[in-house]
């Protein structure tokens, strides 16, 4: 997520100062941090940049400029990071916080103070997130659980009708209705109807079109937006209004029918009160709270899934060995129950190696607590920030090989997992403002991958060659699979199902026993 500097709010009212928002004020020695050539006077590195492709672009400098490098774009400069020394170091939470850069800046006219948006010291979010963790509990997880396998159904249901008119299906746009329907239905108990639907519904239309308006300001002068932009500024206030249109309606249904919905999340903003304060949300915290899990919990999940299901169509040896494991975990039960889920352990490390190489939110912002020196050697003062460019991180060569490029789910092995530095595999962020939903997008994508193993083979378009496409996050772009049908072999073993201990497995993200 191209993220860059807001000119806002401090990240703590107490000890983090105003003023420090630009690097060249952040960072006393910002002259010895390389740069790309060919800077001109005032535009900054332009030369050669596409403005619909930020991320790649920096991707691309990052393998020219090393593991610390700047950008400077009208009059911004901005610092990245992606090398293993200086991301571990950002993700030190004694020295390190979130920083909410121009690039999710973007959308708080959308959602304001919400979880994602939220400046550190706002205190809706830490509200917020107190009341809805336990949303996202085992407990609370095994409760979504069937209206995961019913969602995907659906899904399954319109491949078999594709399958059967001999049409390729459309990964990414029925990823998103998967993923869409998934979150609104375990959350918020409302069907947006996606898969009976010939276009997608309004509502992802307008979420796109905000995503796509958030990103085109990072790449446009601030004094020319206004003039630049005019007619897409008028479509996204209409985009605005109809996601808060939505949402407001769907939280009067709830109250009006005076019924619950058996503890989801919307159940949970509006009756539970804060354990400590008694505080509850606010009725607009709770539009901008319920809008960002519909936008973040199906936007980053329904990327992770296309591109691993345009890996696997690419490696049908790496995809044969995911589907044994299906088979011997799975055996002949109708559907998966909820641990079932858990011990495909081969599917989710080819889940793991998309996010590597793709990770859907595709960098995160980090700012200094106070003055401090970063890999020890570049001086930061307090409130200075950087990028960590995900997707680079993932290909660091010293952490990951010189194959870094390779999709190989083995690098999660456990052994392998226990074998590399900390804090090399961020996917979902890190500290206290990582992702409150990483294990409810976990359990979907390793679910839907095993339902989707279990049912088809996967032929790939011979002709097809990845193209991402960005959006504040990271898709796929026309990427299309034809579908054979299988028949479910019950009791094949794989040789993978039961080989390690889960006591023993440490999650890619945190550790061990998480």
């Amino acid at each position: 997520m191209a993220e860059t500097t807001s000119g806002a709010e401090p990240a703590t009212q107490a000890t983090l100062p105003k003023g420090f928002r630009g690097a060249e004020q952040g960072w006393p020695e910002l002259h010895r941090i390389p740069h790309p050539p060919h800077r001109l006077p005032l535009l900054g590195d332009v030369l050669g940049a596409d403005r619909r492709a930020p991320v790649q672009d920096s991707m691309r400098y990052a393998r020219q400029l090393g593991p610390i490098f700047r950008r400077k774009a009208f009059g911004k400069e901005f610092v990245f990071v992606w090398g293993a020394e200086p991301a571990a170091d950002m993700a030190d939470e004694s020295r390190f916080a979130k920083h909410v850069g121009l690039g999710v800046a973007n959308l708080r006219p959308v959602v304001g103070d919400a979880l994602f948006t939220a400046y550190n010291h706002e205190p809706n979010w830490q509200l917020a997130h107190d009341v809805l963790a336990p949303g996202f509990s085992r407990e609370a997880m095994e409760g979504y659980h069937p209206m995961m396998l019913a969602v995907a159904e659906r899904l399954t249901d319109h491949w078999d009708r594709e399958l059967a008119a001999g049409r390729a299906v459309d990964v990414p746009g029925d990823m998103t209705k998967l993923t869409l329907e998934t979150i609104a239905r375990t959350g918020f108990g409302h069907d947006f109807g996606s898969f009976e639907r010939p276009r997608l519904h309004p509502f992802v239309t307008a979420m796109v079109g905000t995503l796509t308006y958030a990103q085109r300001l990072n790449t446009v002068p601030s004094p020319l937006a206004p003039f630049l932009l005019r007619s897409a500024s008028r479509r996204n206030e209409a985009d605005i209004a109809y996601l808060n249109r939505t949402v407001d309606d769907l939280v009067r249904a709830r109250r009006a029918s005076g019924e619950g919905g058996d503890g989801d999340l919307l159940d949970r903003m509006l009756q539970t009160a804060h354990p400590e304060t008694g505080e509850r949300l606010s009725a607009e915290n709770v539009r901008r709270q319920v809008i960002t899990f519909l936008v973040a919990g199906h936007e980053t999940t329904s990327g992770a899934l296309s591109f691993a299901l345009h890996y696997l169509s690419r490696h049908p040896e790496i995809a044969a060995r995911a589907r044994a494991e299906v088979d011997a975990v799975w055996g002949d039960a109708a559907v998966p129950g909820y641990d079932q889920v858990a011990k495909l352990r081969y599917v989710r490390r080819v889940l793991d190696e998309a996010l590597r190489l793709w990770p859907t939110a595709p960098a995160f912002a980090r700012e200094a607590r106070e003055d401090t020196v970063l890999a020890g050697d570049h001086p930061m003062r307090r409130g200075a920030w950087a990028l960590v460019l995900t997707a680079m991180l993932h290909r660091d060569p010293d952490v990951w090989g010189s194959d870094a490029e390779r999709f190989d789910p083995d690098r999660f092995d456990p052994k392998a997992v226990r074998s590399r530095a900390p804090h090399t595999f961020k996917p979902f962020g890190t500290g206290a403002r990582a992702c409150i939903g990483r294990q409810f997008a976990l359990h979907e994508a390793t679910l839907v991958l095993g339902l989707l193993l279990r049912r088809y083979d996967l032929r790939p378009d011979p002709g097809y060659r990845l193209k991402v496409t960005e959006r504040l996050t990271l898709m796929p772009e026309g990427l299309r699979l034809h579908l054979e049908r299988r028949t479910v072999t019950a009791g094949v073993s794989s040789g993978e199902a039961l080989d390690e201990d889960p006591s023993e497995l440490r999650c890619p993200v945190h550790g061990a026993r998480d």
